[in-house]
């Protein structure tokens, strides 16, 4: 009895350790700083791992290879540890429980069985940075513009290298038409069928719907059919550069568009592709399949007005 008296006084004074945040969550300052604490609004850089009570590794920045970026907002789980970061400061450490019973609220069927009722997700948590919203919004665009003045610098010379006669719309795309054509040209709304490739600007291929092209560029793709995409011009699903590099063509016609980032994939990239990419694309307008337009209004005349010049004789 004794022993047992003694066990439950040493995880008492353990428990105690703790500091208790909302909704059950536990949370021990491991090295304590005398900054500023964290505010509501303030952007953190912070390296995280996350575990299981047996140890498994569910998340850690050092495993991805890079740190973690969030604005603290009002918390909408306690797994999200908006609650904890205002209780450290920059250059702190921290060991954190947050008991799954309470992240689970509402949806147990998601649950995951090595997370049973009862159990806590371990966080072990290093705050590297802590900045005013203003501070990180400044910096970020100073870097964004850094990355747009690369992409265009790097596109204007993947031009003169390969000595493209391209012409440049408002939008910022460039096009040069490889095989021109005397038939109709597409309007927003119709159905067309491409064929295309997709290049990086260092000449890899990332996609494309020829055959010959994919296996020369040795492209994985596999149960693919190798024929033309059929799609509504004017649709989100297509890039903004197709979208309106497409409505230059004329059916049967190929052009080479050079599509900047904001006309693509933008800042964030999509798979393979990178942040701030220019695109270049082979495309040939194979086929289009017309809707009903509407019929353009015709344009009223205006009606030239006659001036009539009074003239007024002087007196003699």
């Amino acid at each position: 009895m004794i022993l047992l008296v003694a066990a439950v006084t040493a995880g008492a004074q353990a428990q105690d350790e703790f500091t208790h945040a909302p909704k059950g969550v536990l949370v021990k300052n491991v090295t304590k700083n005398t900054g500023d604490r964290i505010k509501l609004n303030d952007v953190i850089t912070f390296d995280v791992t996350q575990k299981t009570e047996k140890d498994s590794v569910l998340f850690s920045t050092y495993m991805v290879g890079h740190t973690a970026k969030v604005q603290v907002q009002q918390s909408q789980n306690p797994g999200d540890l908006m609650d904890v970061f205002p209780m450290l400061a920059a250059k702190d450490s921290a060991y954190i429980k947050v008991p799954t019973d309470t992240i689970f609220v509402g949806h147990e069927n998601e649950r995951p069985p090595f997370l049973p009722r009862g159990s806590y997700i371990l966080y072990t948590l290093k705050i590297r940075r802590v900045q005013s919203l203003n501070d990180a919004m400044a910096e970020r665009n100073k870097i964004l513009d850094s990355m747009r003045t690369v992409e265009s610098i790097t596109a204007a010379k993947y031009i003169a290298d390969n000595k493209l006669a391209v012409k440049t719309t408002p939008s910022g795309l460039k096009y040069m038409i490889t095989q021109p054509s005397v038939k109709r040209k597409p309007l927003t709304g119709d159905t067309v069928l491409v064929n295309y490739t997709g290049y990086t600007l260092d000449g890899k291929v990332f996609d494309s719907s020829i055959a010959a092209n994919a296996q020369k560029a040795g492209l994985n793709q596999p149960g693919r059919n190798y024929e033309p995409i059929s799609f509504d011009i004017g649709t989100k699903n297509i890039i903004q550069g197709w979208n309106e590099g497409l409505l230059l063509l004329n059916e049967g016609g190929k052009a080479k568009l050079i599509i900047p980032s904001n006309l693509a994939y933008g800042e964030t990239g999509s798979g393979d592709i990178g942040p701030f990419a220019t695109l270049v694309f082979d495309l040939e307008l194979v086929k289009i399949k017309p809707i009903k337009h509407p019929a353009a209004k015709p344009v009223a005349k205006k009606t030239a007005v006659k001036k009539h010049t009074t003239t007024t004789k002087k007196s003699s």
